[in-house]
């Protein structure tokens, strides 16, 4: 057996189905000849999003693949993997052989080179350790901190032959319990707290225990907050949800950080960043996180626990037993200042205004979809802060969160993995006109794959979040983008339509609906207004 034949055996008892990738690589052919279909992308930061998509919705339950040609495939891929692995993602890199020999400058080393933006990776420098170091990076991807891997196939060794039998078997997830005494610890500091918030982040996802940060939740009749990759870990629908908090957020969200006493970080590394929860000083932080490098990173931590979500939250929920936290009315403070809050936005909700008001286009998608059958996520930039606040994710998956890094063009990529592995889900992106201008023509990409998918541009014709530091260049235009992304679209085979009339969005979107449940991508551009307003308190 040809290495790459083994390895392409071993990728499908792994579970793998898609190999997204751009040619030239002697994988592909190998996977297509077992069926894994092969998701062949126009670059190669797209086509790392769309493996990401396939990992992140499924919260590493199905791993996506991504394989390129080495050298400029490789360096080309850079900028996709940093990107996840900002995020945490388990998504696997396999490079072709490079260009020029290796140790020989200026050829690109792909493992040392993304040595600073992965979890792990290593190069398939003989066939006798082909099958070893798939496994090797399947456990990395399953078990632990989660992260991007790399593993390296040079095209001399693929073609090689693979010594002794194929006994390659699927890698298991290891998951790490929490230590009692630690937990007994949490426990009495929560039952003691007079107003504590869950802060919750997307190792519950990961870990599949959104009913128990539930059980917990109505335990200590506490509310909770999530970060914006965790949007999902928690129902939004349930009475005691903040909804999830970038710069934007629900109004009681505020209003519940600054009047706790205790924070409990759960699944989450609690890192300081502009897009997370923006966390008051002198609150008492407790920290339950799977890595020991995020205890104390950024807050003095009062207590902690170290362990796998799930595993930590039902030792929390043993340990409180009947013990009920008493308390306020915390579930009727939050339904009476989601009332205050969504009266306040209503004009905005509602609007009618022209250029289009983006939040009326929001508001209208909250009326007309079962959130329940919605995978949805957004851009950089304003569409993240437009939707976040205003969009309920009442089930984990229904919502792609993303952004550390926040690269521009990045949700394109990320809703056609969402669609291939969750082909019954109506699947929208939300974008602005500066991340099409990156990643547009991958729309020919869902075109060609049949993915039905639904993309949605607010066009306000200027970069919004650049305009205030650009302002004497702003006497040469350097703010300003234009442009007819509809015309785009038709042009690369998808149907599309441009709105400036607020009214016709419903219409249109049901006709979008329409051509996605036929296998083809929609593209909806809205001619919208340059400013709007962050929903902060």
């Amino acid at each position: 057996m040809r290495v790459t034949d083994a390895i392409a055996r071993a990728l499908k008892d792994e579970g793998v189905e898609y190999l997204i990738c751009y040619p030239r690589q002697a994988l592909i052919d190998s996977c297509a000849a077992i069926g894994i279909r092969p998701i062949v992308c126009r670059q190669e930061r797209v086509g790392m999003g769309i493996a990401d998509g396939v990992s992140r919705s499924t919260y590493g339950k199905r791993i996506g693949v991504f394989s390129m040609q080495g050298g400029p495939g490789a360096e080309n891929t850079f900028p996709g993997v940093a990107q996840v692995f900002g995020d945490n993602v388990p998504v696997l890199i396999m490079p072709g052989h490079r260009i020029g020999r290796s140790f020989t400058h200026p050829s690109f080393d792909p493992v040392q080179s993304f040595k600073p933006v992965t979890k792990w990776g290593a190069e398939i420098a003989e066939p006798g350790r082909a099958l070893e170091l798939v496994r090797r990076a399947f456990h990395n991807l399953r078990s632990g901190k989660l992260g991007p891997v790399v593993l390296e196939v040079p095209t001399q060794v693929g073609a090689m032959e693979m010594p002794g039998e194929y006994d390659y078997k699927p890698v298991r997830t290891i998951t790490s319990g929490p230590d009692p005494d630690d937990v007994k610890r949490v426990a009495t500091l929560l039952l003691e707290s007079k107003s504590p918030v869950i802060h919750a982040g997307q190792g519950v996802l990961y870990s599949g225990a959104t009913r128990e940060l539930v059980q917990l939740a109505e335990l200590l009749n506490a509310p909770v907050l999530t970060t914006n990759t965790g949007k999902g870990a928690f129902p939004e629908d349930h009475p005691l949800s903040l909804g999830a908090m970038v710069i934007s957020a629900q109004k009681s969200a505020f209003h519940f950080l600054k009047q706790a006493d205790v924070v409990l970080g759960m699944g989450t590394s609690l890192t300081r960043n502009p897009w997370a929860p923006q966390i008051p000083s002198g609150k008492r932080i407790i920290h339950c996180t799977l890595d020991a490098s995020d205890v104390g990173k950024e807050f003095p931590t009062e207590a902690a626990i170290l362990g796998d979500a799930r595993l930590v939250l039902l030792a929390l929920i043993a340990e409180i037993g009947e013990r009920r936290r008493p308390g306020a009315d915390v579930a009727g403070e939050i339904a009476r200042l989601r009332a205050e809050w969504e009266a306040e936005w209503a004009s905005e909700l509602t609007s009618a205004e022209r250029p289009i008001n983006q939040y009326r286009i929001i508001n209208d998608l909250r009326t007309m979809l079962d959130p329940a059958n919605v995978i949805i996520t957004h851009d950089a930039g304003s569409p993240r802060e437009q939707l976040i606040p205003f969009w309920r994710t009442v089930r984990p998956g229904g919502y792609l969160g993303w952004g550390k890094s926040t690269q521009l063009g990045h949700g394109l990529g990320l809703i056609m993995g969402a669609k291939l592995a969750n082909p019954d889900k109506i699947c929208i992106n939300l974008m602005g006109d500066a991340s099409i201008g990156m990643v547009g023509m991958d729309i020919e990409t869902a075109v060609r794959n049949r993915l039905g998918i639904l993309t949605i541009v607010f066009n306000n014709g200027v970069m919004a979040g650049e305009k205030n530091g650009l302002v004497e260049a702003q006497a040469y235009n350097a703010a300003d983008l234009g442009g007819d992304y509809s015309q785009v679209a038709k042009g690369l085979g998808a149907w599309s339509v441009r709105l400036e009339n607020p009214d016709d969005f419903k219409p249109a979107l049901a006709t979008a609906l329409k051509a996605n449940a036929e296998g083809k991508p929609a593209l909806i551009e809205i001619v919208a207004k340059q400013n709007f307003k962050y929903s902060r308190y």
